[in-house]
């Protein structure tokens, strides 16, 4: 994992580009623990550098968590009749996502019709003129193409067509603005008979199918709103069941392994934290023992550089033999544990993570989220319409305490809004197109000072790990704040020359 970490920051790095170009090394500093121990279990080892790790760093990730046991062991067995489970649930509950979508859209176009019939007895209650008697035209059609058609050969378009005379009915029908207004038409008495009759029942449906038609677009509204939630609710309970079975499954890589033998009984874990310490450049641009020129201190100067971590890669490579304990396994074995340090900006960070998180279990999850987010977000617009903005504000406040909030708010701390991961993902766009820009002169500071602290601080967790265990180790640099010292950014040649560094 560490020499595709090394690949992934040299290709977006500009600076490590550089110094792979160069022949140099990629890390700033590479550190090697090896426990070999057939009673002793990972996780001690694996937990005592993560807490060290908490303590040290402002931010811990786990970016890595990949296993594979030989097909021979009962492990292997074990863990994959539990990932068919998982699996198992996880299509059927994507299965009812799908139908549930199918509904929200068929009920979509279901509001969206009766909204246009509604609209035409809203215009036939108009104060226009025009406007009234173009409702009124629409909704005389309506019921002659639905309701009045019903009758057959005894409808008004069968009879003005056929062979009955009735050859005006259908013209007056559509002129006739109120049943008292048939007497001022200058029909014949078999057609008058008819279009009183038909009127009447006209206005009668009229005012009768609008209150119903209204009672349903309230009804099929309410019901839109639950299939909505009801498929939100759903992903969310795809998503563990999708994260289990992904997790549970072998990593090919491991796999291929010349230590995996299929007849033997042994697993491969590979693990990978990732430390991160922003640069305080205003605390480290005061004091005696500054390690950034005085100006760094300065707001204005600072907000036109972008911010610099020190970063440090652990990463864990254990090859062991599963006992099973009860309900549960242990693994005595060996583990090899390397220490890498970097010095990246926040941009280079962005990329990074972005490279790093492609895999299946991304591809699965988002496989629930285009069934659910983004099929909503391409229909937003006709569901905001039909729910209506009261309903949407009434949704957000509710967001607020209830667990559809959280949907797809795994693997970070805090939901953001449309617009911030809109936002973000077009400058992770930008920069995937137009690359990282190399540091200007000033920054370079930050990253001498970045690379000089992530040094010290892998060899801190590396050398404290032996000393506190009884090993060997160099007998320097046990003090954090001395290898600091030891540590500070280069010096550039500029300002040595002028002595504007110290």
């Amino acid at each position: 994992m560490t020499k595709k970490i090394n690949e992934i920051i040299a290709k977006i790095s500009p600076h490590y580009a550089l110094k792979k170009k160069l022949g140099k090394d990629v890390p700033v500093a590479v550190h090697k623990l090896a426990y070999d121990s057939a009673t002793d279990t990972l996780e001690p080892l694996y937990f005592w550098i993560l807490d060290y790790m908490n303590k040290s760093f402002g931010k811990v990730e786990k970016i890595v968590d990949n296993f594979a046991s030989s097909p021979g062991s009962g492990h292997f067995s074990e863990l994959r009749g539990k990932a068919t489970q998982m699996q198992e649930q996880a299509s059927r509950i994507l299965a009812t996502i799908n139908t549930i979508l199918k509904s929200v859209i068929n009920l979509i176009y279901d509001l969206k019709e009766f909204k246009i019939r509604l609209s035409h007895y809203e215009e036939a209650r108009s104060s226009n003129k025009d406007k009234a008697e173009s409702g009124i035209l629409a909704l005389k059609q309506i019921w002659m193409d639905k309701v009045d058609i019903q009758r057959g050969q005894g409808s008004i378009n069968a009879m003005s067509a056929g062979d009955l005379n009735f050859v005006t009915l259908r013209d007056a029908f559509l002129r006739a603005k109120s049943v008292e207004d048939v007497k001022n038409l200058d029909l014949n008495e078999r057609v008058l008979r008819i279009l009183k009759a038909r009127l009447q029942e006209f206005f009668e449906w009229r005012k009768r199918s609008e209150q119903e038609l209204k009672k349903r677009f309230e009804i099929e509204k309410a019901y839109l709103k639950s299939q909505v939630d009801a498929m939100k609710l759903q992903a969310r309970w795809a998503k563990p069941y999708l994260r289990a079975a992904e997790k549970l499954t072998e990593s090919e890589n491991l796999q291929s392994d010349a230590a995996l033998v299929t007849a033997f009984n042994t697993i491969m874990l590979e693990l990978t934290l990732m430390g991160i310490n922003e640069i305080n450049p205003k605390a480290e641009s005061v004091g005696d023992y500054r390690l950034l020129p005085q100006s760094y201190g300065n707001d204005y100067f600072l907000k036109r550089l972008r911010k610099y971590s020190s970063v440090v890669f652990v990463d864990f490579n254990f090859r062991g033999i599963p006992s099973k304990v009860g309900q549960h396994y242990v693994f005595g074995g060996r583990a090899d544990v390397l220490f890498t340090s970097y010095g990246l900006n926040n941009e280079e960070l962005a990329l990074f993570k972005e490279e790093q998180s492609k895999s299946d279990f991304e591809d699965a999850l988002k496989l629930v989220e285009g069934m659910t987010e983004d099929s909503l977000r391409q229909l937003n617009l006709d569901i905001d319409e039909l729910l209506g903005s009261e309903d949407l504000e009434e949704k957000e406040n509710s967001d607020n305490t209830n667990p559809f909030s959280a949907l797809f708010s795994f693997a970070k701390p805090a939901e953001k809004s449309k617009s911030d991961k809109d936002k973000e993902k077009e400058e992770l766009k930008k920069l995937k197109e137009k690359g990282i820009k190399p540091d200007t002169f000033a920054e370079k500071y930050l990253r001498n000072l970045a690379e000089a602290n992530s040094f010290g601080e892998g060899f801190n967790i590396y050398d404290f790990y032996k000393k506190g265990h009884g090993m060997a180790s160099v007998p320097y640099g046990g003090d954090k704040g001395d290898a600091k010292l030891k540590l500070k950014a280069p010096m550039t040649a500029l300002g040595k020359f002028f002595r504007t560094e110290r």
